[in-house]
């Protein structure tokens, strides 16, 4: 009759075996707003809740506390959380509809390219503005 190996028998650690982000089990309950739009947008970033965790200098632990339960966090978190993941505040907090969002993705090439003229001096940008004026001309109107 075969006998079943232990875990140290095979030399295996049968925990190791599972992800880090695999650790616990699934929730019993649903998880509040905050919780389900932190995750949501860790998702579309493709992290996991370690690497976010790692982004923000925090534990895989307190991610999953703030994705599953937290139902009050800090504005502190809030806005550290937004700043790493490139998300504006209220894409965490507000409850608008997708639909009304922002699509995420890169900036259009013209939005990078205002972006530039934000950075540019007052002078230059002055020009830049001259420049649209004439070139859109009455559109502006």
């Amino acid at each position: 009759m075969m006998q079943a190996q232990s875990s140290t028998e095979t030399g295996k650690n049968v925990g190791a075996m599972y992800a880090e982000d695999m650790a616990g089990r699934p929730p019993t309950k649903e998880a509040p707003p905050f919780g389900r739009r932190l995750a949501e947008a860790r998702k579309r970033k493709g992290w996991s809740q370690s690497d976010l965790a790692e982004r923000l200098d925090a534990t895989r632990a307190l991610m999953d506390y703030y994705e599953r339960r937290a139902s009050n966090p800090t504005l502190e978190f809030i806005q550290r959380a937004a700043v790493v993941l490139e998300v504006p505040v209220s894409e965490l907090v507000d409850d608008e509809p997708k639909a009304n969002r922002k699509r995420p993705g890169p900036a259009s090439k013209l939005e990078q390219q205002i972006e530039q003229v934000r950075k540019l001096p007052k002078s230059k940008q002055k020009f830049v503005s001259e420049f649209l004026a004439n070139v859109l001309g009455d559109s502006m109107k």
